[in-house]
């Protein structure tokens, strides 16, 4: 009998091959749509940078006040973080940053002011604010809360800020701001770059710079990047301009106005100093004199150093003044007073000829209770100024070259405070005349004595960092 089983049903296969095709289609469709697609749903930014001011277009100082949001799911470590505030230069002035106060510390910001490869019309610098380690890392939806900061002419005339991209009068209380970026690890995560931002900027424009250094304990570096003389940052940052009555020199005749901070293109990274000026017409009323120290009194041994310009000759109108131009510390009182000098005087003074310099441990002022020596030479021009304490032993060094040592009662007994003084002894003359000394940096290490080659290394790293402000040392009780 014949077989009756039935032959197998014929696959049908072209309807998969039409269905496997319009896969293939459509996978095409979405690929080529998907860059659109994702520009019009990005991804939520990992972090928010809100920005405020207080400060119309024209003015002294921009300042932007920054805080970033940390609007991811993992810690944000600050270290990591880059942010950039867009300007427009006016005339040739280099600008110049300040720190005035922040949440994390302006000890651990660092601040540098950079010029645009491609320039905008609304852009051709941007100041840069980078974060040490000890800045420390925002949690998951935390605020860095307040970054205040300033940034000015360094010829200190009134900039306009109506063409700075970054600048927005209208905000005058926190708000979002584009026009600030942020980079994570070199790589754009918040905001728009002038050019337009995208895988070209992220890219080129930011490569993940090198982590700041963290500040030394213990350590008091300022290169003088002030405002003037009512700058907040100076008083935030523990300074006092004096302006009280008394000695020595000319009693009651501290001015304010004689404490400025000019641009001087010997100083430290082409920036600015300290610059006093003690100036008079020979009369009491006629006289000025000018003074800039610590607020706080907790230094003592450790590291003393400064770089400083001494003047033999006046900025203005005749010479031949018994003028003062003092480095040094004070502190305590009766059984503790603690005073160390160095003192430059061009035309002597006190019956004594100059130039010279008197390098002084004091241990009763009272009772005129001292030891020094006296240098017998112009130290006109730029010299670093050395003091340092060990083991109740106080050196004095003059460009690394040690000058004199006391040691016994005349060591420190107390906590002292920094002073920078430019007065005069006396007024041997009438006519208009003034004088001018100037600081481009101190630096103070609490823990211990270093070389003048040590510390000039240490400066240099600071400043090249961008560092020009930072105070880690411990109050002393």
């Amino acid at each position: 009998m014949a077989s009756t089983r039935r032959r197998p049903p014929r696959r049908r296969v072209w309807p998969k091959i039409r269905l496997l095709l319009l896969v293939c289609v459509v996978a095409g469709g979405a690929t080529a749509l998907y860059p659109v697609w994702k520009a019009a749903n990005p991804d939520p930014p990992e972090l928010v940078v809100r920005y405020r001011t207080d400060t119309p277009a024209t003015a002294a100082a921009a300042k932007p006040s920054l805080e970033v949001f940390n609007d991811a799911e993992k810690p944000l470590p600050l270290t990591d973080l880059t942010l950039r505030y867009y300007f427009t230069a006016d005339g040739d002035s280099t600008y110049v940053y300040n720190c005035v106060q922040a949440a994390v510390g302006c000890s651990n910001i660092a601040g540098t002011v950079t010029k645009l490869d491609d320039p905008t019309e609304d852009a051709d610098h941007y100041l840069e604010l980078r974060f040490t380690k000890d800045a420390g890392t925002l949690k998951p939806g935390a605020n860095s809360k307040g970054i205040d900061v300033q940034l000015f002419r360094a010829d200190h005339k009134k900039l306009t800020q109506s063409n700075d991209r970054s600048f927005d009068a209208e905000k005058t209380t926190y708000k979002e701001s584009k026009t600030v970026t942020a980079y994570k690890r070199g790589v754009l995560a918040w905001g728009d770059e002038p050019d337009g931002g995208g895988e070209k900027g992220a890219s080129a424009k930011a490569s993940a710079p090198a982590p700041v250094p963290a500040a030394p304990d213990g350590v008091l570096f300022d290169n003088f990047h002030y405002a003037g003389s009512k700058d907040p940052a100076l008083f935030k940052h523990g300074w006092l301009v004096r302006s009280s009555k008394g000695g020595p020199g000319i009693d009651d005749t501290w001015s304010a106005d004689g404490v400025t901070f000019p641009a001087e293109k010997d100083a430290l990274g082409d920036g600015q100093v300290l610059n006093l000026r003690a100036a008079t017409d020979g009369t009491k009323s006629g006289t000025s004199q000018a003074s800039l120290g610590t607020a706080r009194r907790e230094f003592r041994d450790g590291t003393y150093a400064a770089r400083i310009h001494f003047s033999d000759d006046p900025a203005e109108g005749k010479s031949g003044d018994h003028v003062n131009q003092t480095f040094y510390t004070i502190g305590g009182s009766g059984k503790t007073y603690s005073e160390l000098d160095n003192e430059y005087m061009p035309n002597g003074g006190w019956g004594r000829l100059g130039p010279k310099l008197d390098t002084v441990s004091w241990y009763d002022h009272e009772q005129n209770d001292r030891v020094y020596t006296t240098t017998n030479k112009s130290l006109a021009g730029w010299h670093t100024m050395m003091i340092t304490v060990e083991d109740d032993v106080v050196t004095y060094r003059l460009d690394g070259k040690k000058l004199f040592s006391s040691d016994g009662k005349y060591a420190p007994r107390a906590g002292m405070s920094i002073n920078f003084n430019h007065w005069f002894v006396d007024l041997p003359f009438k006519g208009d005349r003034a004088w001018d000394m100037q600081v481009d940096w101190l630096y103070y290490n609490a823990d211990d004595v270093l070389s003048a080659k040590e510390v000039d290394a240490a400066v240099k790293e600071y400043s090249g960092n961008g560092m020009n402000y930072f105070d880690t040392v411990q109050e002393k009780r």
